[in-house]
């Protein structure tokens, strides 16, 4: 890594020495390389241990809706506003829990267990009773599922593949049922196993009738009656209040806003520190060190998010609070999430799509695959070879992915096991996680990668320099008068 700099020292210092002969006087070193060289590791450290200082005071995690979060809201909102930033932090609620009820499917007099997919949604006192039918094609993704069949006025059956459990239930209720249920073995509460698509973020909030899921004994027990069933959906949701924190410069063009977000939060079982601490104090340095009046040509935004580990709450909530007009001014979106995990991969958000094979991959926006040549490029000049990852549904971008927004960012991974290959390649232990301690109580500051974090918040600050100077050129994003954007 150490010689990868030298080199890139070296070949600066003979571009100067080039640049000098033919010029009177050297221009002045750009901004971008400015705030690059700022974000300085120490700066980075100072804000990683001040979050692990809250997590030791609050019963040892920064989890939402916990006294720890608020408290890092608490030393954001007073670093970036003492900074000069204008900051909000917007609150939003989120659905926590349930309370009371017994959801209930009752065929032929027996009960049988049912999972309800929204606890916005609740069935009339006593249950919905009608009876169950089914379109010939058992996905019931499409109009032409249920050619032929008629079940207005019944409780729609499907199976769950194919769409969302959202597009089950509105080409449903487009054919007049009253109600739908999924055969599945898996469920909202737990979602391991389903099919992928099945229930995207916030899936709940486009439900508007009763939606149950039930397993395969249930779906056997209806297949054997023709009579009404009563279906008993009567959990009552719990809702907590949550908060996002929003800093924007106050120079630069407010048309091609050059947003960058992490999620603030960790998980309850530990004080989160690599996740996301990492990604909270790199984005948070390079905000302080950018200023709030910088000589930028694009506003720059940056966000904080609550709710992430719920279920990205936050980041989704504040795209859908936004107007077609706002969410034009976004002319790209940089997410960092983990920046220091000790078995250190080193990972570029794939927006060119080249992991990705098959006809149903649907490209990401326009602009993204130029941000992962800029962040790799940053990652070769730091002296590591990048590596893309898969764009994933259970991340930050993904409502900004959904609306359209160019997005992209660095990680150093998570869960995943390091190959071999990635072993010879960054170092580290083949066959073991590159985050050992995910979502542990061994998530705290002594388990940092302080190298790979280095390198990581440096390319962070070197993309937001590079983008709040210009969003034009070969790594560019469209302009904004081409922007097409459709709120998820």
């Amino acid at each position: 890594m150490r010689r990868g700099r030298a080199l890139a020292a070296a070949l600066l210092v003979a571009g100067s020495v080039l640049s000098c002969s033919t010029s009177s006087r050297a221009p002045a070193p750009p901004p971008v390389a400015e705030l690059a060289e700022r974000v300085t590791i120490d700066g980075v450290y100072r804000h990683l241990a001040e979050l692990q200082k809250i997590a030791d005071d609050n019963d040892g995690n920064r989890a939402d809706g916990t006294p720890g979060f608020q408290a890092s809201v608490d030393y954001l909102v007073k670093l970036l506003r003492d900074n000069g930033f204008e900051v909000t932090t917007a609150e939003f609620e989120r659905l926590s829990g349930s309370q009371g009820g017994n959801p209930a499917l009752t065929v032929g007099g027996r009960t049988y267990r049912v999972d309800q997919a929204s606890l916005l949604l609740t069935t009339p006192p006593g249950g919905l009773r009608a009876v169950t039918l089914r379109p010939r094609r058992p996905a019931g993704c499409a109009a032409a599922d249920y050619d032929g069949v008629a079940v207005k006025g019944a409780i729609a059956v499907v199976d769950d593949t194919g769409c969302s459990v959202v597009t089950k239930q509105n080409v449903a209720l487009a054919e007049g049922a009253v109600g739908l249920l999924v055969v599945s073995r898996a469920t909202p509460s737990r979602p391991v196993g389903a099919p992928a698509g099945l229930f995207t973020p916030g899936y709940y909030r486009g439900l508007t009738v009763p939606v149950g899921v039930i397993d395969p004994s249930a779906d056997a027990a209806l297949r054997r009656t023709s009579a009404p069933v009563t279906l008993v959906l009567d959990n009552r949701p719990v809702m907590t209040t949550s908060r996002n924190v929003i800093a924007q410069t106050t120079t630069g063009d407010t048309a091609n806003v050059v947003m960058v977000g992490a999620h603030l939060d960790g998980v309850r079982s530990g004080p989160g520190i690599n996740d996301n601490g990492t990604g909270v104090a790199a984005v948070l340095e390079t905000a302080l060190q950018l200023g709030a009046q910088p000589g930028a040509a694009n506003a720059v935004r940056f966000a904080f998010w609550g709710a992430e580990e719920i279920g990205q709450d936050g980041s989704t909530h504040y795209v859908r609070s936004l107007s077609d007009e706002q969410l034009a001014d976004i002319a790209l979106y940089l997410n960092f999430d983990m920046l220091g995990s000790p078995n250190a991969g080193y990972f570029t958000d794939d927006g060119d799509q080249s992991t990705e094979t098959g006809p149903t991959v649907r490209p990401a926006p326009a602009g993204s695959a130029g941000i992962e040549r800029t962040l790799a490029g940053r990652l070769n000049f730091e002296g590591v070879r990048p590596a893309d990852i898969p764009l994933g549904r259970i991340t930050d971008y993904q409502p900004f992915l959904a609306a359209g927004v160019p997005i992209g960012g660095v990680t150093t991974g998570s869960s995943q096991r390091k190959t071999e290959v990635q072993a010879r390649l960054w170092g580290g232990k083949a066959g073991q996680a590159f985050d050992p301690n995910y979502h542990t109580r061994a998530d705290d500051i002594t388990n940092v990668d302080r190298d790979a974090l280095a390198v990581m918040s440096s390319a962070v600050a070197y993309a937001v320099g590079t983008y709040a100077q210009s969003i034009e050129g070969v790594n560019g994003v469209p302009p904004r008068d081409q922007r097409v954007r459709r709120k998820p």
